[in-house]
């Protein structure tokens, strides 16, 4: 598929040095893109490599701009965000090449009688939906997929192979669960009584918004008694826990392995990096952001930037440090010790 360059302006914006005419067929990155191809340029640490490039045009900064026309020689889109145009303009390459799937039910799916599918959507195989259940217009089940009772899944929403979302979950429109991914599952909840455990009953539900996307094989557990909650925007990335009654605020981001322990409530536009650990009740405020590997164990009420963990080191130097970091508790109890000590001679010299 070709398109104008002018066409893609039209629909992204930007402002176009060169020709509107020239036709392209795809995004490429800059030290690989041909005559048909546009790549970006988001990082400034490769203004060099982008001024060598062979693409049919270039999406960059208002700030690279003049280095980099110095010896390009290609068209021009010069836009304030041009990672946000490519994404953009991937979505429409990927979409013009992807064959929507065919409205209907698999004849292979079992859908219960009192389920509402519309007819719109699409059913893969070996799909089950379950009593009650409701999918909305243009919504795709791929195969092997699992809706439980009276769960709904919204307008436009995407479910990849084998996703598991269980009884009375609702989604919104236009989300995206990957493979793998459970949601509902029963939240980690028991009541200890002479050192055995009774498992406490999970009857809440999940609650999803719209334009929420969640990675292979994370999941998300139901709420005890409250729901847990995932507002609009939240973008989960793969192999990450949610615990139960957890409330995820809008457009907040979380990349691989982190974990949330059970009723934290986490705000709006909040990332996390993989790996970062996060206790249970515990309230973190809108614009906070987490670094990789983190922990976090008491609630932060201040947006910023919050790292805590050692970066990697020798072995020998790591022990060192632990060392030190065991015996600062026996220091700190020495040097009040000798403040006291201090303050007795400062009073015994001021008497005499």
């Amino acid at each position: 598929m070709m398109i104008r360059l002018g066409e893609l302006l039209e629909r992204f914006g930007g402002q176009l040095t060169g020709d509107p005419g020239i036709e392209v067929t795809a995004i490429a990155p800059l030290d690989r893109a041909g005559a048909s191809e546009i790549s970006f340029l988001s990082n400034s640490k490769l203004r060099a490599l982008a001024a060598q490039s062979q693409a049919a045009a270039l999406v960059l900064a208002p700030a690279d701009e003049p280095e980099v026309a110095a010896t390009y020689t290609g068209a021009r889109v010069v836009t304030p965000n041009p990672y946000a145009w490519f994404a953009r303009a991937a979505q429409f390459f990927v979409a013009q090449r992807t064959p929507a799937p065919e409205p209907g039910v698999h004849p292979t799916a079992a859908v219960h009688h009192s389920a509402r599918v519309d007819a719109s959507a699409h059913i893969g195989a070996h799909v089950t939906i379950e009593a009650g259940a409701r999918v909305e217009p243009g919504a795709v089940i791929d195969a092997g997929c699992y809706i439980g009772r009276e769960a709904v899944v919204g307008e436009d929403t995407h479910f990849f192979a084998n996703v598991t979302f269980h009884a009375r979950c609702v989604i919104g429109a236009r989300g995206i669960v990957h493979s793998g991914a459970v949601i509902g599952g029963d939240g980690f909840g028991f009541a200890v009584d002479g050192g055995s455990y009774i498992k406490i009953p999970q009857t809440g539900r999940v609650l999803i918004g719209d334009d929420v996307d969640i990675g292979s094989n994370t999941t998300v557990d139901r709420g005890a008694l409250d729901d847990t909650v995932i507002e609009d925007g939240v973008k989960l990335d793969n192999l990450i826990q949610i615990g139960h009654n957890c409330r995820i605020g809008a457009h907040t981001a979380m990349a691989g392995c982190v974990g949330v322990a059970g009723s934290a409530h986490i705000g709006k536009h909040c990332t996390f990096g993989g790996a970062a650990m996060i206790n249970g009740h515990i309230e973190i405020v809108d614009n906070v952001h987490v670094t990789a590997a983190t922990m976090v164990p008491n609630s932060l009420t201040e947006p910023g930037r919050y790292t805590g963990y050692f970066p990697v080191a020798r072995n020998a130097e790591w022990e060192r440090n632990a060392v030190l970091v065991r015996n600062l508790s026996t220091m700190r109890e020495k040097v009040r010790a000798l403040e006291k000590a201090v303050k007795a001679l400062d009073a015994q010299r001021q008497n005499e």
